[in-house]
């Protein structure tokens, strides 16, 4: 009787078996948006990081001067006259003025009012441009109409000629009023981009999505249209905010903006021009201030620019 011969290879020897090892955790995958990939970007860029680090330190120096100066605040009693014009040394490191006082302690006393007016300003322009923006954009219609037509009036305004002539009027100035005159002529920029944005986006396939599910005008506004359209309003608010501190700057020079006995880079540049000749570094070395701090603020925005704008990827 013949042996039954079994259908199927035999199992091999030995305990060969795969074993059944436990699943894997699979790393969640990125979600690729523009704020994720900007930030990644900016991350790299060397630009960026120069000029965040130089727009930080000018943040740390206007809000803490007395860091940088034993703690000692900028006082026009202690100027010396037999000190006029003395040139920078060791212990004085950017010399003295006209007035016999430190020019260092003065530079860095003054840049608080310098980055108050310009970031006051860039943040009062944003958020009444942008809001004005996004309402004309949204609404379109009458509304839209009217707030264009009132926008071109404060176009047709430049922004350091409108500056002289309000403060000329108002009188004495100090920050607080140089960056609300300033915001008034400012706004209609970022209303024009705001809006442009808008209706870019209002159309879009995820705000007629939420339209369908039910969402109303305010979510769809505030939650769907509003974070896709603030890039370009960004990026030339950060280039701005440098535009505003040499505007700043400019009005002090001309006498009608920050008045003594307030400190500003725009004040020690209009005192230190008529002796430029006798005493160059009293010119010197607020005005490279000035030009570093506006090169840092828009190193800061062209990076931002960069960063947001898929054109340039």
């Amino acid at each position: 009787m013949s042996e039954t011969i079994t259908k199927g290879a035999e199992a091999p020897s030995g305990d060969n078996t795969p074993k059944s090892s436990p699943e894997k955790k699979q790393k969640p995958e990125r979600v690729a948006s523009l704020w994720s990939d900007a930030l990644r970007d900016l991350r790299r860029n060397p630009i960026f990081i120069i000029g965040a680090a130089l727009v930080s330190f000018l943040i740390i120096l206007a809000v803490v001067p007395g860091w940088f100066t034993d703690g000692s605040p900028f006082d026009n009693n202690a100027c010396d006259l037999a000190d006029s014009l003395k040139r920078p040394s060791a212990e004085h490191w950017f010399g003295f003025d006209v007035q016999g006082c430190d020019i260092y302690t003065r530079t860095v006393w003054g840049a608080r009012n310098s980055i108050i007016v310009g970031v006051l300003t860039t943040s009062m322009v944003t958020l009444v441009g942008a809001l004005l923006g996004l309402l004309a954009g949204w609404k379109g219609g009458i509304v839209d109409s009217i707030l264009s037509r009132f926008t071109e009036i404060f176009f047709s305004i430049p922004l350091l000629l409108g500056g002289m002539l309000i403060m000329s009027m108002l009188g004495k100035g100090n920050a607080w009023t140089v960056s609300v005159v300033m915001t008034v002529l400012g706004w209609p920029q970022i209303f024009r981009i705001m809006r442009a944005s808008v209706l870019a986006n209002k159309n879009n396939d995820y705000v007629m999505a939420a339209r369908a599910l039910g969402a109303g005008a305010g979510r769809i506004t505030f939650r769907h249209i509003l974070p896709n359209a603030i890039a370009p309003v960004i990026v030339v608010s950060a280039i701005s905010l440098g535009v505003y501190i040499g505007a700043e700057a400019a009005l002090s020079y001309l006498g009608i903006g920050v008045q003594p006995p307030e400190i500003s880079w725009g004040l020690m540049i209009s005192d230190a021009s008529v002796r430029f000749l006798d005493a160059p570094h009293v010119l010197l070395f607020p005005s490279a201030v000035l030009s570093v701090t506006v090169l840092a603020f828009i190193m800061l925005g062209d990076a931002v620019r960069d960063a947001l704008d898929p054109k340039l990827r």
